[in-house]
């Protein structure tokens, strides 16, 4: 690449001042002592033509490939410049031989000529054969100037044939020497490099190329997340970014000798129009990284949260109703490397294509396969689908739909011909094709497909015919939320979903998702399934509550699909309610009766309760990796199976007293020889405890109270596989501020309590047992860790630690939540329970935030009954069931409010108050 497009290059650096600076130095004081103002002259040069790089970047904020291209032409003319000064005063030759030549070779993006602000400055130092004595001199004297003006330098020093045997060996090296350019020293010897390079390591060596590079590319993105929609994505690395581009540049120069990008549109690897899409990505990406190392001021590549804002702000980014600016930069930033991913299956294709059409030889030479007809006039070759002529889609726009759920029906790959043509002709589905029966019949076909929808639905959102035929999906096309939950834009979330809903139904799911394997067989209208699980999120980036405002949309999309009016009325339900199920099972208590009845109150048949939980478990564990886990199935569960057998046997349901002495039956089954502890220990457990507890949890408090006899403390851990989890119980003299004490040593020893239930026995003693896991959401299971939370808890609970100052002492587990501001807020609810009074708390979640709320409460003087914690990214929502010290609910609006002003003093002592995003 030329600099000959970067506008007043001298302005960037002045080659010939700098040199001409140099030279009186030398003059004056001689090459030795004139070292010192020379480095000087250098930095300063490069300080000043960096900040001038800098200044037409916040100038031009969308200047990417000007900002990348300037810094690389800055970088030539400093190496150029002191290549001059170390052979012309340093280490003069006058009379050289023929091995003492030298060539200087960028590599890497550095030969391209793209670099960002703080980018290695990647150099291949040339020689003809092994290196004489002058040329060692030479290239150090080199590298101790690069390296005193701070620059990171990645060199090589290497003799034509290393040259040759390294790139023959080393797939990085030959891809690093593919970009080779000529900066300084021996043009002839770049010549005669450059043409050894590609007789002697590129010559017949294309397909493994192409091979090794695409199994790398994979490998590339399974470290980024694999998919071109995480939250906080890599601009170079992650999939979908500027790596992807540069990896179909590489291909095309390794097969085609392309000297520049826009070459593989004449060599047929890319249309004029995707070479345009091409350009348009680069140059947003290049300038989201150039912004990325300005403001950080080091080689930053990933687009955190804390710096997401700030690009967005430099770019231009506006808020709009329903959109914060910084949603808007990412959904822009999402619909380019969504464009590339499109971009790369295209390109690879086409290779694909190019390399099938080279002769086959020998004796099979006139056997080659031909192309069938199928059904409609389609082609089909290879395993692939094509059209049969370039104004296919034109004739009969409803063929759009029809391309991709042929390609679902029998499982065939898309042809890139036909792939670029539904792209360029997805415009033409406008109303008429929108409406038409047909086409929504195709389009239903491809979601409800038992084979793999997730792909085929893929494929059509990367040809936009999916947003074009339901425009509601193509506005939150690459939309993401702004906050550490949600893992996936809205689209790709969505997709997954149905991914993960296909793959249930074949069975592949069971062991991570037992209920649901179970359930789907049992569903009424598997279309209703389907159709939910596409409009769930539909109305996201409205600015209203999207459940509400998706119901309306179901109701308007689901006859076009082709549903009936049952169908799309429970359609509209399970978008409208798509969240309650987790709502309730997560932050509130399944063992109170009242919450098993107001669930099932909305819910209403077993059909809805059945369709609610697939659709919840599929949304929960399409959110990203490490959402779905063992707790959350358990929670789940047990309010599936309790709302069922609520639904089935209505309210002639078993009496107080039943219940309990079936409990009790069932908890002697399970100790066997110990099974007397129930009337023996067990008596001093209240009716409300038998009902709270599982039947494995109650047998293990059994065990602990028969054994703690006398003891004024006693407290146990146990890894508990069942719920994912560690099992804490703490048996104690009850006493108030028993609960904040004990959550405080449980945090102290580095566990987060996800859900707790305290108990009062006749004898006066607490009976308290805590779910609890590491910050990373595991289980404790070592014998070390288990002590350390039991000596913890011993110590807070007899005052041996200072539980304040320890726990505002220990780090933020999670200091990337200090990038979003979460307003806390307190709710209050007297109808949730027929005993309590349930108080909710949202907060941004950190450690020890459990304590601060139950220590806020002990003061108000509540007794805690029950609690039950969960977090959505940096959000965490605490859940409490409270009594007064009478055991009375808290009803008088003037209480209220002076608990709500404690609880929100200790959720936000830290929270810095500034405008939402």
């Amino acid at each position: 690449m030329t600099f000959q497009r970067i506008a007043n290059q001298r302005a960037i650096i002045d080659r010939r001042a700098l040199a001409s600076a140099i030279a009186d130095g030398v003059a004056e004081l001689g090459a030795e002592k004139a070292r010192p103002r020379v480095v000087e002259l250098l930095r300063a040069a490069l300080r000043d033509g960096k900040a001038e790089i800098e200044r037409r970047l916040i100038d031009k904020p969308s200047a990417g490939h000007e900002c990348a291209a300037a810094q690389a032409f800055l970088v030539d003319q400093l190496v150029r410049v002191i290549h001059d000064h170390v052979v012309g005063n340093v280490y003069r030759a006058s009379n050289r031989s023929t091995g003492e030549r030298l060539t200087i070779m960028a590599v890497g993006g550095y030969g391209r000529g793209e670099m960002a602000p703080h980018s290695d400055v990647d150099i291949a130092f040339l020689t003809p054969g092994k290196q004489t004595a002058w040329c060692e001199q030479v290239i150090e004297a080199m590298l101790y100037f690069l390296w005193d003006l701070g620059l990171k330098i990645g060199h090589s020093s290497r003799s034509l044939d290393d040259m040759v045997r390294m790139g023959r060996s080393d797939l990085t090296i030959r891809t690093a020497l593919l970009e080779g350019r000529y900066v300084w020293g021996d043009q002839d010897l770049f010549d005669e490099a450059n043409r050894r390079f590609w007789a002697e390591v590129v010559a017949g060596t294309e397909r493994d190329f192409v091979s090794e590079k695409l199994g790398e590319r994979n490998e590339r993105h399974k470290r980024q997340g694999d998919s071109r929609y995480v939250v906080e994505p890599n601009v170079k690395e992650g999939k979908g970014g500027l790596r992807d581009l540069h990896t179909l540049y590489w291909i095309g120069k390794y097969i085609h000798k392309v000297r520049n990008s826009s070459e593989l549109v004449d060599v047929g690897l890319l249309t004029a129009t995707e070479y345009r899409a091409f350009k348009r990505a680069e140059t947003f990406f290049w300038a989201v990284r150039c912004h990325l190392h300005a403001i950080t001021n080091r080689a930053e590549d990933r687009l955190t949260f804390d710096l997401q804002r700030e690009v967005a702000a430099r770019m231009g980014f506006a808020d709009r109703p329903g959109k914060s600016a910084v949603e808007r930069f990412m959904q822009y930033f999402f619909l380019q490397a969504k464009r590339v991913g499109a971009l790369t299956g295209l390109f690879l294709s086409q290779l694909d294509e190019q390399f099938a059409k080279k002769q086959p030889r020998g004796l099979l030479a006139g056997f080659r396969a031909r192309p069938r007809t199928i059904a409609g006039g389609w082609i089909v070759f290879g395993g692939k689908i094509d059209t049969p002529s370039d104004d296919w889609f034109e004739k009969d726009p409803v063929r759009l739909v029809e391309l991709f759920q042929l390609a679902a029906s029998e499982q065939l790959e898309i042809h890139p011909a036909a792939m670029r043509r539904a792209a360029r002709d997805a415009k033409l589905i406008d109303a008429a094709v929108r409406a038409d029966p047909r086409a929504n019949a195709l389009f239903l076909d491809v979601l409800t497909s038992r084979n793999d929808p997730e792909t085929v639905l893929r494929w059509m959102n990367e040809a936009d015919v999916f947003g074009r035929f339901v425009p509601d999906f193509g506005r939150v096309n690459a939309q993401m939320q702004f906050d550490m939950y949600h893992h996936y834009t809205v689209d790709e979330h969505t997709i997954r979903a149905i991914g993960l809903l296909a793959q249930i139904e074949r069975g592949e799911q069971k062991e991570d998702h037992p209920l649901a394997t179970r359930l789907f067989p049992q569903i009424r209208s598997r279309r209703v399934t389907y159709c939910a699980v596409l409009l769930h999120d539909i109305a996201k980036g409205r600015g209203g509550d999207h459940s509400v405002l998706g119901a309306e949309v179901a109701r308007k999309l689901c006859p076009r699909f082709g549903l009936d009016e049952a169908e799309t009325e429970m359609v509209a339900w399970l978008v409208r309610y798509h969240l309650m199920m987790s709502d309730t099972a997560f932050r509130r208590d399944l063992a109170d009766w009242k919450t098993i009845g107001d669930f099932v109150e909305v819910v209403h048949s077993i059909e809805n309760l059945r369709q609610l939980s697939l659709l919840t478990i599929v949304d929960i564990r399409a959110v990203g990796p490490g959402t779905w886990n063992s707790w959350k199935r358990q929670l789940l569960g047990d309010l599936y199976e309790a709302a069922e057998e609520r639904l089935r046997l209505g309210h002639a349901m078993h009496g107080r007293s039943h219940r309990v002495a079936a409990r009790k039956d069932k908890v002697r089954a399970q100790l066997g020889k110990s099974g007397d502890l129930v009337d023996s220990v067990g008596q001093q457990l209240g009716d409300a405890y038998w009902i709270a507890e599982p039947e494995d949890i109650i047998a293990w408090n059994l065990r602990q109270l028969d054994a703690a006899k006398g003891a004024s403390l006693h407290v146990a851990c146990h890894y508990y596989a069942a719920r994912g989890a560690t099992l804490v119980t703490v048996i104690a003299a009850d006493h108030p501020g028993l609960f904040y004490r004990i959550a405080g040593g449980i945090h102290l020893a580095g566990g987060n309590i996800i859900d707790a239930r305290i108990h009062t026995a006749r004898n006066g003693f607490a009976v308290d047992n805590f779910l609890v896991q590491d910050p990373l959401g595991r289980p404790f299971s070592e014998g070390s860790q288990l002590q350390r939370i039991e000596t913890m808890i011993a110590d807070a609970l007899a005052n041996r630690v200072k539980l304040v100052p320890r726990l505002a002492a220990r780090p933020l587990a999670r200091p990337r939540a200090e990038a979003f501001v979460v307003r806390p807020g307190v709710a209050f609810d007297n109808k949730a329970s027929n005993r309590f009074t349930v108080v909710e708390v949202a907060a941004r979640d950190r450690p020890a935030l459990l304590n601060r709320l139950a220590r806020a409460l002990f003061e108000a003087r509540l007794v805690v009954h029950s609690a039950h914690i969960a977090t959505y990214g940096e959000r965490a929502v605490d859940t409490f069931y409270v009594t007064d010290v009478l055991g009375e609910k808290v009803e008088n609006a003037g209480r209220m409010k002076e608990v709500e002003a404690a609880l929100l003093e200790a959720a936000g002592e830290d929270t810095v108050e500034v405008e939402a995003a």
